[in-house]
């Protein structure tokens, strides 16, 4: 179950995003706000060629998104190292993650790290809490755990999320801090309370183990479900586990199928195999071998052992029609992306 940190900050930031406008802005921007953004990137390019590095900023962001234009990689590089070479933090902090997803140039966590440092120097959050997770994952710079505990406090004290989610799991795992658990749910507390899925399923962790909290597997399944609805995978799968297994709450077969299938939907190996444990171990008319096998199927793609170990002995236990029928839901769900199957 264990799942403590949102790996990187992969979030671009807004448009509109600096106070400080040019005698020119004010035309995209009504023109952004009323959803033209043909208008807007056409403002937009104006002021830019300008050199005005809010205009650039804001430019490759349209051009990343593809609002008013064709998403273009290439441009929305061009436009945002523009702006970001005027020193304008948020695009220092855009250029990093494009850096950092290899989008409009080749994936390369030294430059996304030099490129937060420069924003994250000039105060801004979201660049302050992706530095600290590279610090944090010793990514494009060596590992600094307290470097990294700087700048994720940092982003943190100013309300960011994924920071505050990091700082619970280096308590929670006593990195670059003394371990704390106590101090761990604190954090996770903060996060979780304004929506981070990560936050809540770490949260779930907490009160289901009785660690900083006591042990309480209600409130557990309450942190898990929420997280789970915002398509958690992991927070699926353990309240599948749980509803299976009737574990502080009633048994119920048809809710654990449901967060399973939501899970097994994602593409997860794992929540796929379960998906089949559940079909095939169910008892009377539940049981549906046929299912059992197709998740199975894709699981054992995937490289699950036990998987593959299941579906050779449910061949045995299947009619040749059986097994026909098997292999063309199997063939049919793929079609779907796993979707309704």
């Amino acid at each position: 179950m264990k799942r403590l940190f949102v790996l990187s900050v992969l979030v671009l930031s807004f448009l509109l995003g600096n106070p400080a406008l040019s005698a020119d802005d004010p035309k995209w921007i009504e023109a952004y706000k009323k959803g033209d953004y043909l208008t807007a990137v056409k403002e937009l390019t104006t002021v830019a060629e300008r050199g005005s590095a809010h205009a650039q900023y804001n430019l490759g962001v349209m051009h990343l998104e593809g609002l008013g234009t064709a998403q273009n990689f290439d441009k929305a590089l061009l436009w945002t190292r523009l702006s970001a070479e005027q020193g304008y933090a948020d695009a220092q902090h855009n250029l990093g993650v494009m850096y950092r997803e290899g989008k409009g140039v080749a994936r390369d966590n030294k430059a996304a790290f030099q490129w937060y440092k420069l924003s994250a120097e000039q105060g801004y959050v979201l660049a302050q809490s992706s530095l600290g997770n590279l610090y944090l994952n010793g990514q494009g710079v060596a590992q600094d755990l307290e470097q990294a505990l700087k700048w994720t406090k940092l982003a943190a004290d100013k309300g960011d999320l994924i920071a505050q989610s990091n700082l619970g799991g280096m308590y929670q795992l006593g990195q670059g801090v003394t371990q704390s658990d106590k101090t761990a749910l604190k954090w996770y507390q903060r996060a979780a309370r304004k929506g981070l899925a990560e936050a809540q399923f770490n949260l779930g962790n907490l009160h289901f183990k009785g660690q900083g909290v006591s042990q309480n597997y209600k409130t557990a399944i309450k942190w898990y479900t929420m997280a789970a609805r915002q398509g958690h995978v992991i927070a699926q799968k353990n309240l599948s586990s749980v509803h299976y297994s009737g574990l502080g709450i009633p048994q119920d077969f048809d809710t654990a199928v449901k967060w399973a299938k939501l899970a097994a939907e994602q593409g997860d190996a794992s929540a796929q195999y379960n998906l089949g444990l559940i079909y095939g171990e169910a008892e009377g008319g539940s049981q549906d071998l046929l299912r059992a096998y197709m998740w199975w199927s894709f699981a054992a793609d995937q490289g699950e052992n036990n998987a593959v170990k299941n579906l050779d002995y449910t061949k045995s236990l299947l009619s040749a029609s059986e097994l026909k029928e098997a292999k063309k839901l199997a063939e049919e769900c793929l079609t779907k992306n796993y979707k309704g199957c």
